[in-house]
This record gives structure tokens, sequence and C-alpha cells, in this order.
């Protein structure tokens, strides 16, 4: 028994003498020596195209996702939906005090080809930054030279999110090669439709529940705070879907034959809309945030933030911002609701002298943890009804068309629901404490980022608290044409994750 004592304290000692060995510098060595033995790797797996509108580009993803962590030490294993799977890898250690799960997303955005600035989205582009302004392609080899930290790679999903599934499994491969066991079992969690908000994910959650159980979630996703230094998010907003589509004539009209005698669906969503924001921009609809306060407390928190919004209102070329809370960090703690893109008939060199047949608004509603989507969808559906409208799910009948004056087509979708955690709980305090040791200071804290991740289904079903891990840089084009991520970011995301894999319960 005592040499088994002996043993474990030294076998405790080792383990925790490394951990002390890969703070800062050496850390920041490891970091930079694997971001460079990944570049291959990376490219070949940002080359694999990953929209989830075209099924049969996921498959490809999902075989790349299991040969990864299987050479990484994982067990994977398919959980079956109805169109394409998530994955799960699981990997085991001893004496282990707790399960963390840890969600990824590999799927991306559309592409459109002709905005990009570079022959293929998919394929990877090394650029470096003109005294002009202007990103230029450089060789791709000169990765395995000196690296400059503001290079950057281009393609899409480089970001969102591909980039932090990467930073993760050469994390892992630092933790593998120096043998180092954390005290914790690791699920993660890879999720291939997230761009169309995760459709089939709550039913996966609940059908493997006791397969997914953990005792925490962590995120690794999103950008970094403005200032791009180390950040927690302790939440996230929502997402709703909803498409209006107001009807006018059959079939698109001669606008000098008919015009002054057709009425314009144009004009007539361009009214609706009009009535649904204040001119200061909060939303002008009934009971849009209500039972929605900020308190004393809570401001005291988002004031830590280190924002600058002259400078944020200077990047965005905007004279002014909507009246929605006292500053940015208070603005996202409400619900909003965005106009996403409309559609009348064609604009540009295909303008045609026509009233077109409909117009379409899509729109989102970001929900926040106090707002539940369906009450939300419901204010926004009967504020459309009180301007007179009369809704269908579908195209209008005949004896519709001739009854009704004002017809549009109301659908919706809630895709999943907001999530927040408290700062004072043992996984933000044990996320805290990682960062320090890869940064030796703590991290910004965020109560509730902007943007969406599919994380409640995980919050409500699992029962477990939930935080993300931004990595990558804030102006990453996410979502947009040439999209992007630092090399400096990829180095200091995988620095993150090693140094939080690393700490200990």
């Amino acid at each position: 028994m005592l040499k088994k004592s002996i043993l474990g304290v030294f076998l405790f000692s080792i383990s925790f003498s490394f951990s002390q060995q890969l703070e800062h510098k050496n850390l920041d060595r490891l970091s930079l020596q694997y971001a460079k033995a990944s570049f291959d790797e990376l490219q070949e797996f940002f080359s694999i195209s990953n929209d989830a509108n075209y099924p049969e580009q996921i498959e490809p993803n999902v075989k790349w996702c299991e040969n990864a962590f299987t050479k990484r030490g994982f067990k994977t294993q398919r959980l079956e939906t109805a169109t394409v799977p998530l994955l799960l890898a699981t990997r085991n250690y001893p004496n282990a005090k707790r399960t963390v799960l840890i969600y990824l997303q590999v799927d991306g955005q559309p592409v459109d080809t002709s905005k990009w600035h570079q022959p293929d989205p998919y394929v990877p582009s090394l650029k470096e930054k003109s005294k002009n302004g202007e990103w230029g392609h450089i060789d791709w080899n000169k990765l395995d030279g000196e690296i400059n930290l503001d290079w950057r790679i281009f393609s899409r999903s480089a970001s969102d999110a591909r980039g932090p599934d990467m930073m993760f499994l050469k994390a892992m491969d630092i933790i593998n090669d120096h043998n180092f066991n954390p005290n914790f079992n690791i699920k993660v969690i890879m999720d291939f439709e997230e761009e169309l908000g995760s459709p089939r994910l709550p039913k996966a959650v609940l059908d493997n529940k006791e397969t997914l159980a953990a005792d925490m979630l962590v995120i690794f996703d999103g950008p970094r705070h403005l200032s791009n230094q180390p950040t927690l998010s302790y939440g996230a907003r929502g997402i709703a879907m909803v498409t209006l589509e107001v009807f006018g004539p059959r079939v698109p009209l001669h606008s000098g034959n008919y015009g002054n005698y057709a009425p314009n669906p144009a004009v007539k969503l361009s009214k609706l809309l009009g009535t649904m924001w204040n001119d200061d921009g909060r939303v002008a609809i009934p009971n849009w945030y209500d039972d929605l306060v900020i308190s004393d407390e809570v401001k005291d928190i988002l004031k830590q933030v280190p924002d600058d919004e002259d400078q944020i209102r200077k990047d965005f070329g905007i004279a002014s911002v909507d009246n929605i809370g006292n500053n940015f960090q208070e603005a996202i703690q409400f619900p909003s609701l965005s106009i996403l893109g409309l559609e009348a008939a064609w604009v540009g060199k295909k303008t045609r002298t026509i009233i077109p047949a409909t117009a379409i608004a899509e729109m989102n509603i970001r929900l926040v943890r106090e707002t539940k989507g369906e009450r939300m969808v419901g204010l926004l559906k009967n504020h459309v009804i009180n301007q007179g409208y009369y809704l269908v799910e579908d195209a209008p009948t005949e004896e519709e068309r001739m009854t009704y004056d004002k017809i549009v087509r109301f659908n919706s979708e809630i895709a999943y629901g907001a999530f927040r955690t408290d700062f004072d709980t043992e996984i933000g305090a044990w996320l805290r404490k990682g960062m320090r040791n890869a940064f030796g200071k703590d991290p910004i804290q965020i109560r509730t980022a902007g943007g969406s991740i599919p994380i409640s289904p995980f919050v409500i079903t699992l029962d477990i608290p939930a935080v993300a891990v931004p990595t990558v840089n804030p102006d990453n084009n996410q979502h947009s044409p040439n999209e992007n991520i630092r090399i400096g970011n990829y180095i200091d995301g995988i620095k993150t994750i090693t140094s939080i894999l690393m700490e200990r319960f």
C-alpha cells in the first residue's frame, strides 16, 4: 500500500510539474509548434464543402471527424437523425471527477463565389494585408517559416467554426504527446446542421440523454470580444425565424399599363414593416419588452466589459445606435427583431418595369432567457393581424384573393431558446482558472452574447450549465464573403484550449 501511495504521489507530481511547466512561455512555444504542424491537416479539413443545405456535402465531414478523433484516442458514435447524424466522440480517463461535454460546430454558411476574392471559398488562401489595406494572397508554404501573427486564412467556415475544431484537435495532440491525463472524462458532440438552426438537435439530445450525460457543457465557438482579448461568454440569445410574403396581382403586371390601378405588394410590405419599429430603433409591437428590467447589479456586471463604443461606431460606419439599453452590452440583453432580406421582382441591371406579384421579407427574432419563442412569434403575428392582414400559410386561394384586400403568408419556426449561466458556478471558476494559466490575467466575461448557438436543448434536457469559450478574431467576416481566421488567434486558441484541458477539478 505504501508503494502504491508513493507511486500515486510521484505520478501526481509529474502531472503537476508538467502543468506548471506549460505556463506562459512554454505554453506559447508549444501552441506555436503544434499550430505550425497542423496546417496541412487544416488545409485538408477546410477544403471539404460543408453546406448543410446539401446533405451530400456533410458525409465527408462526418468521416473526416471520425478519423481525426479516432487518431486522438476517442471512441466515436453516430447519433442518427432524420437527415444527417450528430457525431459523439468520447474519451474516458482514470479517476475522473467530472464529465465535460464539449460542443463543436462543423457545417458552414452557404457561399456566393462571386463575392469572394479568391477562386474557391473552400480552398483556403493565406493572405497578408498590404499597406493600402487590401488582402493579397501569399504562398501557403510561408507557414513553414517565421509566422506573422496578422496573416489570415480565408475560407468558408475558417472561423465559424472549423478553426475552433482544429484548435481543439491540436490541443488534444499536446495533451496526448506529453502523456497528460485530465481528471475528467471528455465527450465531444459535433453538430453538422448548426447553420440550419440545428432542427434535429433537440430530439437527438432527448433520445440520447443518457449517452450525453455530463456535469457541464463547454462551447468552443464564436468571436472574442471586440478588443480581441481572451473572453468567456456565459450565455447566448435564442432564435426564431419568420417569413412574410405579401400578395399582389396573380402575375407581375406592366407598371405603365397598370400603375395607379393594381396595388403594389412591395409598397404594402414596406408599410407593414414600417409599423414594427419606432424611429429610435425600438420595436413598436406592444408588450415586446414586457418584464425585462436590467437591475443595477447586472448593469455593474455589464460595465466591466471594455467596449469602446466610439470606435465601434467608427468601425461600422454608423453615426448613431438604436435606443435599446444604455450601451452595447445592455442592448443585447433584450430580444430583437430584424429584417434579414427583402425581395420583390428585380433590381440593378435586371430591373423590369413591372408591379411585382409578391414581396417577401425574411426576418428573425433573437430571444433572451426571459422570453419564450412562442410568445414573441405570437406578438409579431398579432401585430400583423392588427394591421388589417389576412394570414395564410401557403399561396392564397381564388376565393381569398377576391375577398381580402391585404393578404400575407406568415410562416415561422422557433429554432432554439436562449441560455445563460451565472458567473459564480463551478464551470465558470474552472474556465477562468485555465485561462489565467494561459494568459496571466482574467478573461473578459460577457453575460450574454448577441449571437445564437443551439445550446438550450443541452442545458434544459441534460440539466447542466454551459459557457462558451470564443477564440476567433472578431473581424472574421463570419457568415459573410471572405470569412477568415487570424493566425495569431488560431495559435492563441490552441493555447486556450490546452490550458483549459489541463486544469484540474
